[in-house]
């Protein structure tokens, strides 16, 4: 290949990737700031933290900031150790090997790249749910796979299923998946030797119904991990987004796999990130009480929406409300903005959420409760 065809703007061997779906909220969020004036929009559009970093996360970061040296990419034995410990502890997930905890930066980076990680390509097709995170198929589409969105393990798409993405607790939607549904899952995949990749970043916000459950959850695996990876984060459990900092975990030879590929990419988590990772995967205390500033900030917003005529699917975990008003979804997010309040449109997630609008709960107390009042107007 000739220099000339690698000058900038080329797009020789570029994936086609779909625009940035929150480019298109950019008008909304403009006619939500005229509205809301002085006061200042409501923004329940994007799930990211605004509460403060735990001082246990913060003191651990501080005291491992003299941190010369490169990081080892597999994470210091005291990160590994803790995810461990915070795996038994709180997921009911015994016995599992320190060297099958791989640390990632943030968790969004192993969605995206986990496909081209396992050698995904073209023939391979990535299953991921009818409404979806959409770096799922950002992730086979970068891999040269196939992404096919589906509820049903009857209709697995074109080509070769290789990988299988599962979202339990789910954004947007919020549902929890049982165990029965789980097992099948492994079950029917294991017959294929298919991988599932489990999307598990909401796992300790269950708010009511079915208890979250891990994939490597002994009732759901069998207790083995064979072909099973789960996928964490402390982003939202730990007001920990800004740091990029989760974590994979599963069948110890995938595990080997991605980790030696991520040597070779430079792909590590910086050291005294490691060291704050550690500290809030050993403390169950502040993860108590951000889930409660959550819980109360959901039943204000819960509220507010069916007062004002939404009804609220699903919804039972995790950081969203998936609402609907039985309109095309945009027509919504047109109302709320008009009020001062920035939603997302549900068509992000794909054509599942075409009705529906997804409400954030990571919003200030304050800001919270002016779009409660927001929506009674």
């Amino acid at each position: 290949m000739s220099g000339a065809s690698l000058v900038a703007g080329s797009t020789v061997g570029r994936p086609a990737l779909p625009d940035f779906p929150w480019d298109r909220l950019v008008p909304f969020r403009r006619t939500a700031e005229q509205a809301a004036g002085d006061a200042g929009i409501v923004d329940l559009s994007v799930g990211t933290p605004v509460d403060p970093v735990p001082a246990v996360i913060r003191e651990a970061l501080a005291a491992a900031a003299d941190s010369p040296g490169y990081p080892t990419t597999h994470g210091t034995s005291a990160l590994r150790s803790a995810a461990v410990g915070w795996m038994s502890r709180c997921l009911g997930v015994p016995g599992v090997d320190p060297a099958a905890v791989l640390p990632t930066i943030g968790s969004k980076e192993l969605v995206a790249w986990l496909p081209t990680l396992l050698g995904l390509g073209a023939g391979d097709t990535v299953v991921l749910p009818a409404a979806a995170y959409p770096t799922y198929a950002v992730g086979a589409l970068l891999a040269g796979a196939t992404p096919f969105a589906t509820d049903s393990l009857t209709a697995a798409g074109p080509g070769r299923v290789s990988l299988l993405w599962v979202n339990s607790p789910a954004n947007p939607t919020g549902r929890v998946l049982p165990v029965e549904h789980l097992r099948k899952i492994v079950s029917w995949a294991r017959e294929r030797g298919v991988v599932v990749a489990s999307d598990e970043c909401y796992i300790e916000l269950g708010w009511e119904g079915t208890a979250p459950v891990s994939i490597l959850h002994p009732d759901v695996c069998g207790g083995s991990h064979d072909g099973l990876l789960a996928v964490h984060s402390l982003s939202k459990r730990s007001n920990f987004a800004g740091y990029r900092a989760g974590f994979v975990v599963g069948d110890p030879s995938l595990v080997a796999r991605l980790l030696d590929t991520r040597k070779h990419a430079g792909m590590m988590l910086p050291a005294p990130v490691q060291a704050a990772a550690a500290a809030a995967l050993a403390d169950d205390a502040h993860v108590a009480e951000q889930k409660e500033r959550y819980r109360a900030r959901r039943a204000l917003l819960l509220a507010a929406l069916n007062a004002a005529g939404f009804r609220v699917d699903a919804s039972e975990a995790g950081l969203y409300l998936w609402a609907t008003r039985g309109e095309d979804c945009w027509e919504t997010v047109r109302a709320c903005a008009e009020r001062g309040v920035l939603v997302t449109p549900g068509e992000f997630y794909g054509a599942a959420g075409a009705q529906h609008v997804r409400v954030a709960l990571t919003a200030s107390d304050d800001a919270v409760r002016r779009g409660v009042e927001a929506l009674a107007v």
